[in-house]
């Protein structure tokens, strides 16, 4: 099975690693020092108390890679569009595209039962680059969970979770999405089929609408966003505004609002990873983790007073800071 990682920093170096161990032929799409890095000397993968060196196919163009089984895409949403091109060496007639990235997907409205079948989501893919370019046919689902970090170059340490969950857009338990669970799985990894994977997203979602933004615009840590009565209550409406839009598309959370709050506070003083981008003045996913749900707000004809006003906030943060167009 050959599996090209594009993105492979932190995340995607994490998979990238722990398929290298087993039987997959595993590519690596990336750059700069930790390209120059693992092409010197391997990837090295720091979990728990114990790491792993292992070789790996790292290159800057993916033309040296050619057509793949699967392409994991693990890049910040805001890039995927820009980065077409550069993919399309990777794209044969029968690769599917797993989109391992933040946010509402731009397949969201592929094979749903639903009014809004086939729309596209501008906020998400302007344009429509990533449906004409992709195609939402080649789409497999996926849910991150686990949280990793480029401690240098060529070096990822992982610090939770290791579950990556997939699931067709149509609710399907394809012979592909099967394929490359057994392949995950082989590697440690959870890798669980879901026949409901927008469930799923919306549950991941629901945090990263609501904290990210807060966080970013008060630059609190997650506990205090999550534990404080005035954030809480600002995050806890924009959580109820989401759920009226997602439910009203034929969504089922199976946690109330809060308990997925008390979640987050759990994880303890934990600084999301907008802040972290806004801090280290990289570019913010606004647009996925909150603008694609007040566009979704408007299509589905149902207010989203807080989420625009937190938008409007946050977007201005982060374009006086150069981090938002």
């Amino acid at each position: 099975m050959k599996v090209c990682i594009f993105g492979a920093g932190a995340i995607g170096g994490y998979l990238g690693a722990k398929l290298a161990q087993v039987d997959a032929d595993v590519g690596l799409v990336a750059r700069g020092p930790h390209l120059e890095a693992m092409q010197a000397g391997g990837l090295t993968l720091i979990e728990e108390d114990h790491s792993t060196t292992v070789p790996v196919n790292a290159v800057a163009d993916a033309h040296e890679l050619g057509h793949q089984d699967y392409l994991v895409i693990t890049l910040k949403a805001h890039s995927v569009p820009g980065a077409l091109p550069a993919m399309k060496p990777l794209i044969g007639p029968d690769t599917t595209v797993v989109m391992g990235v933040n946010g509402l997907p731009w397949w969201y409205f592929h094979a749903l039962d639903s009014e809004f079948d086939g729309t596209r989501l501008e906020s998400v893919d302007p344009g429509g680059a990533q449906w004409n370019s992709i195609g939402p046919d080649r789409v497999l689902g996926c849910v991150v969970y686990p949280a990793a970090e480029v401690v240098e170059p060529g070096v990822i340490k992982h610090i939770e979770g290791n579950r990556f969950s997939l699931g067709e857009p149509d609710g399907s338990k394809s012979d592909r999405a099967v394929a490359l669970a057994n392949v995950m799985q082989s590697a440690g990894l959870r890798a669980p089929v879901r026949p409901r994977i927008r469930d799923e997203i919306w549950v991941k979602l629901w945090g990263n609408l609501s904290f990210n933004p807060i966080s970013t615009l008060t630059t609190a840590t997650l506990d205090i966003v999550c534990t404080d009565p005035g954030t809480r209550g600002v995050a806890r409406s924009m959580m109820l505004e989401a759920q009226t839009i997602a439910e009203s598309l034929g969504v089922k959370f199976p946690i109330d609002v809060d308990r997925r709050i008390d979640g987050g506070a759990a994880v303890g003083a934990h600084r999301t990873s907008m802040l972290q981008d806004l801090e280290a003045g990289r570019p913010m996913e606004i647009d996925a983790l909150l603008g694609s749900v007040s566009e979704l707000g408007k299509l589905t004809g149902h207010a989203t007073p807080i989420i625009d006003t937190v938008l409007a906030l946050v977007q201005q943060r982060g374009s006086v800071a150069g981090l938002y167009p």
